[in-house]
């Protein structure tokens, strides 16, 4: 189920239930690729504590007809916008992958706004740090070079990435992802305020913990890092974890 929001909001933040209506927010911001769906299974078991909604890119899903975008500034600036139209409570931030890098920008430019709501943590996932990016090219090649990334990861039902007409509805969108990830520079110097707490799977071949320790180059808040078993997509199987740790870091944020 997914709960309606209000206006040109609902188009891109995605609420999948109640939750706790007195609790904080999590704001949850996808892979490359990814859709807001992808977190319905921590919203479910976040729900005691707080309310979860999720990020849906253009491209996708219900928005399949609109063009993508392909630049994670753009993502930001739009996200940015959403963001400032929801209802004030304590929020915090969890980014996938690709993801991460977008909530930190969003962070980044609701931190220069004075007058805009903050996020109280930052919660990185299964991504480098925006200083340790590495360089690809994936969105330069064809279609087998975008699907053999996309097995490469995992998390992807092989019987997809062999369906033809499945794989023509996703890749515009996946390809548009890897373009915004793959071309994304960081300002030089760039950090935000809040605590940021990474987490990343011991197995991920899109991350290594050198790569994750970098994060804390970012931050001028305090700085945390889990390794899970797992790979790129960890959350998947240790949800029940990964929530619990989001849950000590709601806590932490909001006990004052």
């Amino acid at each position: 189920m997914v709960v309606t929001l209000t206006g040109d909001v609902d188009r891109w933040i995605r609420r999948f239930n109640r939750g706790n209506e007195s609790g904080p927010r999590l704001v949850c911001f996808p892979h490359a690729g990814g859709a807001s769906t992808f977190f319905h299974p921590l919203s479910v078991a976040l729900a005691d504590v707080a309310q979860v909604v999720a990020v849906q890119y253009p491209g996708r899903q219900d928005r399949l007809g609109e063009p993508p975008l392909t630049s994670i500034a753009a993502l930001a600036d739009e996200v940015v916008a959403r963001v400032a139209q929801l209802d004030d409570r304590p929020t915090a931030f969890l980014g996938h992958s690709m993801g991460s890098i977008v909530a930190f920008e969003v962070t980044r430019r609701l931190e220069a706004d004075p007058a805009a709501p903050k996020p109280l943590i930052l919660f990185p996932s299964a991504r480098p740090a925006p200083s340790r990016g590495r360089p690809g090219g994936v969105h330069l090649g064809g279609d087998e070079a975008v699907i053999g990334s996309i097995a490469a990861l995992g998390g992807t039902d092989p019987r997809l990435l062999g369906d033809p007409e499945l794989l023509a509805l996703i890749l515009p969108a996946t390809r548009a992802d890897y373009q915004a990830i793959e071309t994304y520079r960081p300002e030089p110097g760039a950090t935000v305020s809040v605590p940021m707490w990474v987490t990343i799977g011991a197995s991920d071949p899109a991350v290594t913990e050198d790569e994750a320790l970098a994060w804390r180059e970012h931050t001028t808040g305090d700085f945390d890092l889990l390794v899970l078993p797992g790979g790129h997509f960890y959350l998947t199987e240790q949800i029940e974890v990964v929530a619990d740790r989001i849950r000590t870091g709601l806590l932490g944020v909001t006990a004052s």
